[in-house]
C-alpha cells in the first residue's frame, strides 16, 4: 500500500544526506583559518593500503595558522609528508623527525576566488543530488497514481508536497554556500 509520509520522509532523509554530503566538502575548503578538517580527505600508504590520515595520527591545531601532525609510527613519516605534499591542498609540510607541522600561508585573492568557485561546485553538486532525488519522488508517485493508489488529485497535492521539500533543501544549500563564500573572502 502506497503510503505519502513514508515517501515524504524516505526523501528529506535523502535530501539531508545531500546536505550533510555538501557539509563535508565544505569542511576540506580552507578558510585562512587552520583546521584539522582541512586533512580529511588525505589517504597515506600505511600497511599496505589507503588509510585515512587520521587514523594513523594525532591532528592538532597549536595556532590559527599551523596544523600538526603526530604520526603514532614513525616508520610512516615519510609516508605521510608524501601523501600531504602531493594532495591538491598546496602544502609544505615540515618534519622535524617527531612532528610534522603545516604552516598555512595566507591566501591570495586568486586562490579565495578558486575557492568560491570550487565551493559553488560543491553546491552544485549537492543540487543536482537534491533534483534526482525529488524526480525519483515525482516518478513513485505516477506510478502509484497509474496503479490507482492514489488519485490524481492526491497526486498533484504530493506533488506540491515534494516540491516544497526540495525548495526548502535547494535554499538550505543557498544558504550555506553563502556563508562559505563569507568566509572563504574574509580577510
Amino acid at each position: 500500500m502506497f503510503s505519502i509520509d513514508t515517501l515524504k520522509n524516505d526523501l528529506k532523509n535523502k535530501m539531508e544526506k545531500a546536505i550533510d554530503v555538501l557539509k563535508h566538502d565544505f569542511t576540506g575548503l580552507r578558510t585562512g583559518r587552520a583546521s584539522t578538517n582541512l586533512l580529511d580527505a588525505i589517504k597515506v600508504n600505511a600497511y599496505g593500503s589507503e588509510t585515512p590520515l587520521n587514523q594513523v595520527a594525532s591532528l592538532s591545531v597549536p595556532d590559527a595558522r599551523t596544523i600538526s601532525v603526530s604520526v603514532w609510527d614513525k616508520g610512516l613519516l615519510d609516508s605521510v609528508m608524501k601523501a600531504i605534499t602531493e594532495s591538491d591542498l598546496g602544502l609544505n609540510p615540515q618534519n622535524d623527525s617527531t612532528l610534522i607541522r603545516i604552516p598555512l600561508p595566507a591566501l591570495n585573492e586568486e586562490r579565495r576566488k578558486e575557492l568560491v568557485k570550487t565551493a559553488h561546485g560543491y553546491a552544485e553538486n549537492a543540487k543536482t543530488a537534491v533534483r534526482n532525488i525529488r524526480r525519483d519522488g515525482m516518478d513513485t508517485l505516477k506510478k502509484a497514481e497509474k496503479d490507482k493508489e492514489i488519485s490524481e488529485d492526491e497526486q498533484k497535492r504530493f506533488e506540491i508536497q515534494i516540491q516544497d521539500l526540495t525548495d526548502a533543501s535547494t535554499k538550505s544549500i543557498d544558504d550555506m554556500v553563502s556563508k562559505k563564500e563569507i568566509d572563504i573572502m574574509a580577510v
